[in-house]
């Protein structure tokens, strides 16, 4: 994301970013599962992260508190709420991963989700708990989340660009100059 942020600020000109939901493990708990203990049980050990948390700390994400690994079907409803509210799914998916990255949240709890939501999106804790623990948006998310699986190719993030010419596609976190060339692209520069 912040890769991301980077580019489209390098870019000048006005990006609209939309987050739609695609959830990486649909095995994962209900209430989320220790990091370290989840990657060992999937993956024998969190190896697959140390690049990660490296490039993330040249660009100001360090990591420094990813205590778990979500189930993020309630998180992802959480962004679809605060979309219906008028906050964009960049804002809230930011408040997400600093809660998650930094600060060591489970996102799995709606009680977590629904301070989070009082505390960093303005919108009523006990409005966003009743939404959750309904299982309201729940339908319309997973949804998106399988259109998203028939277009993902690759890893997430996957992107797509769209501006003058045809859409570009394209998976995985990438260096913010390789993410502003593929936007002068798409907006025919």
């Amino acid at each position: 994301m912040k890769n991301l942020d980077a580019a489209i600020e390098k870019f000048g000109e006005n990006v609209e970013v939309s987050w739609l939901p695609y959830i990486i493990d649909p095995g994962t708990a209900a209430g989320g599962e220790e990091y370290l203990a989840y990657n060992k049980r999937r993956w024998g050990s969190d190896g697959w992260t140390y690049s990660l948390k490296a490039q993330g700390r040249k660009v100001g994400a360090p990591f420094q508190d990813w205590k778990w690994w979500p189930n993020t079907l309630k998180a992802h409803c959480l962004v679809h709420f605060a979309q219906e509210k008028g906050i964009s799914s960049a804002t809230a998916k930011a408040v997400l991963f600093d809660a998650l990255y930094e600060k060591g949240a489970n996102l799995s709890s709606a009680k977590v989700l629904a301070e989070l939501a009082n505390e960093k999106l303005a919108l009523s804790k006990e409005e966003v708990l009743e939404y959750l623990e309904s299982r309201q948006g729940e339908q319309a998310v997973l949804q998106l989340v399988r259109a998203g699986q028939d277009i993902v190719q690759g890893g997430v993030p996957f992107f797509i660009v769209r501006g003058a010419g045809q859409p570009l596609g394209f998976s995985g976190a990438q260096p913010s100059e390789q993410l502003l060339q593929i936007l002068k692209k798409a907006s025919g520069d």
